[in-house]
């Protein structure tokens, strides 16, 4: 992960080394009246279990050494834990008081710090305590007017593509489809296609029947990091001030790559996420969260019938001749703007939580990466799962090396906060994916009634159309930032 590590960046560095002033000379704990700290986070599942034992087994040692003792809570969702939030700040009848600490995207925590309700993070850690970490996640935690950091990076995710390699063999085999294809999102399309035309040719009396082969999950990442490859950063934030770049000619090769084979049946999207469309056998691959490994089936059920299914994780793929950019997500945890002593324990609480053995721990179970450097190698990975004798699914094993091995080359990036960046998200996430659903819709009437495929689509991929809704796309964005 070289190029993840080449400094934390000289206004944020700056910033925080001038919050250094006496940090780590003054340790206001007594373990004779041991400070309790409360968390809030989204965790469920196998991923709250993981949680819960780590915060367990701190209070049980390190906690109890220092006194501090940690109880966390689970909010459900990540905009269950969002609302939860925005209401103890805005002081809702019936909200909770705010946590101690809380797990939080970087937009959330931006309009948390806009409130002025978050710690400054810096006053507790040291230039060596920095300088372990993953610079770029350090970078995204320094959300403070004055570069400050205010992010704790606990772990973090990538995207990773995923297939159904039990089901691609047949169609390799009869097709000459390679892996190496998948390696582009241009080679995804052309592959996609050939599947669909693959499967539409076994039934020759229902014409228009063929299969999708590709999906992804999180169109916003689609956006950012597919505009980041082709050179264009579309959020740019300086000093706080958001310039949108929505340059016509790049945005139109992300329209050409997503919604057109979207409303030609080439890729697909069908349950909340694309591992239950695999799950359901109406996808054979997906790009995904590195945290969704995990729910990559096992078998494929139909409705009569189900089988068991291999799979093969492959990095995400990136836009033909493009720099290779790859996501960089995952929630962080930052500390409520209290006293010394809480806002203390809590960093010293963090800073354990993410030491590379409890980390990679927690990764194991949850598919995040660990946020030291140190830790980010398959031969870590190793060490920590054999002195902790940990059971690994193979999934989530195979994703974290696959990772660890293949991002060499890679820039990881996420852009920085800015006033209603939720809101702009969102318009990312579902303004052409929105689109493409119910064209496709259409599309698909169109063939049932006997229309050939270039019939079907003729209306919605012309010039006029992509216009269209390149003009309704930029008004979206323009208003969703200046709401």
């Amino acid at each position: 992960m070289k190029k993840i590590r080449k400094g934390v960046g000289c206004a944020c560095l700056a910033a925080l080394v001038m919050g250094l002033a006496g940090c780590g000379d003054k340790n206001p704990l007594d373990p004779g009246d041991p400070v309790s700290l409360t968390v809030w986070h989204y965790y469920n599942g196998s991923q709250q279990v993981a949680f819960d034992a780590l915060v367990e087994e701190f209070n049980e040692t390190v906690g109890r050494e220092k006194g501090i003792f940690v109880q966390s809570y689970s909010q459900g969702s990540v905009s269950d834990l969002e609302s939860a939030v925005r209401d103890s700040i805005g002081g809702k009848v019936g909200a909770d008081a705010m946590p101690d600490l809380f797990s939080s995207y970087a937009d959330t925590a931006y309009e948390v710090e806009q409130a002025g309700a978050l710690a400054n993070l810096s006053d507790y850690l040291s230039e060596e305590d920095l300088e372990r970490y993953v610079d770029s996640y350090i970078q995204e935690g320094c959300i403070a007017s004055d570069g400050s950091l205010r992010i704790f990076p606990t772990a973090k995710s990538t995207e990773i593509m995923m297939l159904n390699k039990t089901d691609w063999e047949p169609f390799a085999a009869a097709t000459g489809a390679s892996l190496e294809d998948l390696k582009t999102m241009e080679g995804v399309v052309a592959t996609a296609q050939t599947y669909y035309e693959w499967t539409d040719a076994q039934t020759p009396d229902v014409p228009g029947d063929g299969r999708a082969f590709y999906g992804r999950d999180a169109m916003a990442n689609y956006f950012i990091i597919g505009m980041q490859q082709l050179g264009v950063e579309i959020f740019q934030v300086e000093n706080g001030k958001l310039t949108l770049n929505v340059p016509k000619e790049e945005l139109k090769r992300l329209w050409e790559n997503y919604y057109i084979p979207m409303i030609k049946g080439y890729f697909g999207a069908y349950g909340s996420f694309r591992s239950d469309d695999v799950k359901t056998g109406d996808l054979l691959a997906y790009t995904g969260s590195t945290s969704s490994a995990m729910y990559f089936p096992n078998q494929v059920e139909l409705e009569q019938s189900s089988y068991p299914i291999e799979y093969v994780v492959m990095t995400a793929p990136v836009f033909q001749d493009g720099r290779p950019y790859a996501v960089q997500q995952g929630a962080g945890m930052v500390v409520s703007k209290s006293d010394e002593k809480h806002e203390y324990a809590s960093v010293e609480f963090l800073k354990w939580f993410t030491e590379a053995d409890n980390n990679l721990r927690f990764g194991c179970v949850s598919g995040y990466l660990p946020v030291l450097k140190e830790a980010n190698s398959a031969e870590i990975l190793d060490q920590v799962i054999q002195e902790q004798e940990l059971s690994v699914a193979p999934k989530t094993y195979d994703c974290l090396t696959t990772i660890f091995k293949e991002m060499e080359g890679v820039t990881l990036y996420t852009n920085k906060s800015f006033e209603n960046g939720s809101a702009a998200r969102k318009v990312l996430e579902y303004n052409l994916a929105d689109k493409a659903a119910a064209d496709r819709m259409a599309v698909a009437e169109a063939l049932a009634q006997g229309k050939g495929m270039e019939e079907a689509v003729e209306p919605y991929v012309t010039e006029e159309a992509f216009e269209a809704w390149y003009e309704a796309f930029c008004s979206a964005l323009n208003n969703a930032v200046n709401k």
